[in-house]
């Protein structure tokens, strides 16, 4: 379902923290599923994602990783829950819950921003509007062309954001029981919501 584009503020001012990029990689794998991601130097620490959480991204990760092969698109790369580097200046690393990277991800532990061109924010009841606008307006200033997010709430509402002159606008907007393509993607994308939380 496609909708008038909105603007998404990009505008959130962080003194920065004392933590690098090459602090955050070098912490150790969390052993309890939990994930730790840098947020203008200083690390923010989420527990380990719920069911619902996971299967949400599952099934996602599924239909974006379908429509990717349908199109024999082999220089696209779906991934769920990898690092990447957003920016050294801004001392930003963050795992998305899933990415489409333009290079193979066999061999790496990590990867650098450029190499993103879409992530996907599934976000859980408790991210904070000041973390997701600081995620949202991390992925712009390291120019990652697009930016699902996701909302939980008594049902879904995925947004699809396309990167306009540094700033993110709303295109695409899919409520749960939803079927449609989304074109805010490296390739247009079916996607149905209907079946993602199994109703």
């Amino acid at each position: 379902m496609s909708i008038q584009e909105v603007e998404m503020s990009a505008a959130v001012q962080h003194p920065i923290g004392p933590h690098t990029v090459e602090d955050w990689l070098a912490l150790p794998e969390p052993t309890d599923g939990s994930r730790t991601e840098l947020i203008y130097g200083y690390f923010h620490m989420s527990p380990s994602p719920a069911g619902r959480h996971q299967r949400v991204v599952h099934r996602l990760t599924r239909q974006i990783e379908d429509a990717i092969w349908a199109a024999g698109r082999k220089d696209l790369h779906v991934v769920p829950g990898v690092a990447v580097r957003i920016s050294s200046a801004l001392r930003t690393g963050l795992i998305p819950d899933v990415v489409v990277l333009d290079q193979d991800p066999e061999l790496d532990a990590s990867f650098p921003a450029e190499s993103m061109l879409m992530a996907v924010e599934v976000w859980s009841p408790g991210n904070t509007r000041a973390e997701q606008e600081s995620k949202v307006t991390a992925f712009a200033s390291a120019g990652v062309p697009f930016v699902w997010t996701v909302n939980q709430r008594d049902r879904l509402e995925l947004t699809a954001y396309r990167l306009v002159q540094g700033r993110y606008l709303a295109q695409d907007v899919l409520l749960t029981g939803c079927r449609a393509t989304v074109e805010a993607a490296p390739l247009p994308i079916p996607v149905d919501l209907s079946g993602v939380l199994g109703w």
